[in-house]
């Protein structure tokens, strides 16, 4: 049964996960001579975007991190005399405006007083914009700093990514990626065991009572039934031991705003202000959270879920939380589930058994044991705008949960315990086979690859190959299989005819799917249907034909 949690009065829009832009960086720029005159002058403040608006009620249309530029058009003769400033200001602070630009000339040769004493009430920023600079170039501006920082973050993204991949390689792999991802965030960095119990750890050490509460925030993402549950303060601040609900939840605790992701979903929950002084956590049926992020005092922790529910936890805390840094420690986790994987279970000494006799002449339903019981799928994965990297194909497979992952040039397969059903990943395009034993694993990866062509040619994130049955059940295999070979006969020398044909079939004639599917021009497409056409002396358009021709093609 969930709890019900007091929402705030104000709640600061969600922004984009675009790098922000310090207010003391804009302040800097010396070819826009902004003075700020009123408000804070905190260096934390950070500015989203800029946003222009003329309206007396802004509110409806600022989804929160702005700075607001205006020239004071909607301003009445009157306003000084009444409330006029402390309300405007005050719609501008609820939904979560960063700060406000007031520009000079040429309705306002200064900027009102009420206005300035407004923003000191309600602590916005108030900068004066001088009538030499325009809205359009401190917009500019913002974009340009925006950029700045978010080519600084791809560069130590990929910096880092590379140190820890080179970690990871090192006789003692794991001290290696704590030490680098420690050294990297500027922290400590700790892995759990499944018990709750420090296995590793590195990095500066931190302050009193930091790894206490980092080790609570580990057990709210660790798996139901593992290890030590996650922290409770009582009425008196001490942190206690509880037993929260081991699915997705929302802990809070006094004086921090924790956030939670869910494992269906990369978007973090919203944080919500504490109903009382004792730690509240929300619950819901969904699966346990992957992540969660907490504070304790200037400290910022976060904690990771590893690899496929074994109950290893990556713990991180830091002085300071800066852009990239989740993207870092991701990169870690899934390193780390890798590393913790092969030492927990052994899979790793299994899995080199089976290649060992694969390569010595073993038959695959012989070696199929030694990687699990039962019925598999094969899934084709193709990522989006970019080729496959080994982290990547890695963090794939343990989202799939399975640890057997073979990385191609621009495909990714995974052999998939038939009881995990794929489901869509974000950022890939997915064929999935029909679930089969060793012996049907080179028909089923067939299928996974034309079921990927379709999904990419339908633009469709995951795609499963078809095994209801059908007519082709009523004819005996043998005779099928001779009257396909019979009536393909004149492609049989051209493979890449007939895929084109079962291709463009299977799309219904579409040349440009077809096109996409197979990475060919759709001019290809036509000129190869067309040959097939005249080698089969068949009239393609005739849906007869189209039947019987499907149906030769499926035996293949």
């Amino acid at each position: 049964m969930e709890e019900t949690h007091t929402m705030p009065e104000t709640i600061t829009p969600a922004v984009p996960p675009t790098p922000p832009v310090p207010l003391s960086s804009l302040l800097a720029r010396e070819d826009l001579a902004l003075r700020q005159i009123a408000g804070p002058s905190d260096p934390d403040i950070v500015i989203h975007w800029a946003h222009t608006s003329e309206m007396a009620d802004p509110y409806p249309y600022l989804l929160g991190g702005e700075l607001l530029l205006t020239a004071g058009v909607h301003i009445p003769e009157a306003a000084g005399s009444g409330t006029y400033f402390d309300d405007y200001v005050s719609r501008i602070v609820a939904a979560g405006g960063a700060a406000l630009g007031f520009g000079l000339a040429p309705v306002h040769d200064t900027v009102p007083r009420a206005l300035v004493a407004a923003c000191d009430a309600y602590g916005l920023p108030l900068l004066e914009v001088p009538p030499q600079t325009t809205f359009s170039g401190v917009a500019r501006a913002v974009w340009q700093l925006m950029a700045q920082a978010r080519l600084a973050e791809l560069r130590r993204v990929t910096e880092a990514q590379q140190s820890l991949a080179a970690a990871a390689s090192r006789p003692d792999p794991i001290p290696s990626v704590l030490r680098q991802l420690a050294q990297r965030l500027g922290g400590h960095a700790i892995l759990y065991g499944p018990d709750g119990t420090e296995i590793a750890g590195a990095g500066r050490e931190p302050a009193e009572g930091v790894q206490e509460a980092l080790a609570g925030l580990a057990g709210v993402v660790r798996p139901t039934g593992r290890g030590t549950p996650g922290p409770e303060h009582e009425p008196d601040g001490t942190l206690a031991t509880t037993h929260p609900t081991r699915t997705d939840a929302t802990l809070t605790t006094p004086g921090s705003r924790p956030t939670v992701t869910p494992s269906s979903s990369s978007t973090a929950t919203t944080p919500k202000a504490p109903a009382t002084p004792k730690a509240a956590v929300t619950a819901t049926t969904r699966p346990a959270p992957t992540s969660a992020t907490d504070t304790h005092a200037d400290t910022h922790l976060a904690a990771y879920a590893l690899g496929a529910g074994e109950g290893f936890v990556l713990g991180v805390a830091t002085p300071r939380r800066e852009p990239g840094d989740h993207t870092i420690a991701s990169v870690a986790s899934v390193l780390l589930s890798l590393l913790t994987g092969e030492h927990h279970s052994g899979a790793g000494a299994a899995r080199s058994s089976a290649l060992v006799r694969l390569l010595l002449g073993s038959a695959p339903e012989e070696v199929a044991p030694l990687v699990g019981e039962g019925r598999w799928v094969v899934v084709h994965a193709r990522p989006e705008g970019q080729a496959p990297d080994a982290v990547a194909a890695s963090a794939l497979g343990a989202a799939l949960g399975s640890p057997l992952v073979d990385l191609g040039r621009d495909v990714v397969r995974v052999l998939v315990p038939a009881e995990r059903e794929p489901v869509p990943q974000p950022g890939w395009t997915l064929g999935v086979s029909a679930a089969a034993g060793p012996r049907e694993w080179p028909a089923a990866d067939t299928q996974a690859a034309r079921a990927l062509a379709r999904a990419r040619a339908t633009r469709t994130p995951l795609v499963r190959h078809g095994a209801r049955p059908g007519l082709e059940d009523l004819v005996p295999r043998a005779d099928a299989q001779a009257h396909a070979r019979a009536l393909l006969a004149p492609l049989a020398a051209q493979p890449a005819l007939a895929e084109t044909l079962r291709t463009w079939l299977s799309l219904h004639g579409s040349w440009d799917r077809t096109a996409v599917a197979l990475d060919v021009h759709r001019n290809t497409v036509r000129q190869r249907i067309a040959r097939c056409a005249a080698l089969l002396g068949a009239d393609l358009d005739d849906p007869d034909v189209r039947m019987e021709l499907w149906f030769a093609l499926r035996q293949g």
